[in-house]
């Protein structure tokens, strides 16, 4: 599998749940199902809109509270999640 610079698959349909879990032991989040709704929700957003969706898109569209998010990926939840998720960095993050 290719990586960009910062660990994102450079090409989503390479994506699995093996290499999710994968990311996530690297970013030391150990996926719990909450983990998984986020996820999920990511990668269909992803492939109905072309992007990784913004902090805002996953608490509003995918019914995750901001404070459960920031507890489930903490240090940048957008970025973390996009990463596992097997997307690229998400607009607006750095």
């Amino acid at each position: 599998m290719e990586v960009d610079d910062e660990g994102f698959l450079t090409d989503p349909n390479t994506w699995n749940k093996d290499i999710a879990l994968a990311i996530a032991a690297e970013e030391n989040i150990q996926m719990s199902d909450r983990h998984w709704v986020v996820v999920d929700f990511m990668r269909a957003d992803f492939t109905e809109k072309g992007q990784a969706p913004t902090i805002r898109r996953i608490t509003k569209a995918g019914g995750v509270p901001t404070k459960e998010l920031y507890a489930l990926y903490p240090g940048g939840p957008a970025k973390k999640a996009a990463r596992i998720a097997g997307l690229g960095k998400p607009t607006g993050c750095l």
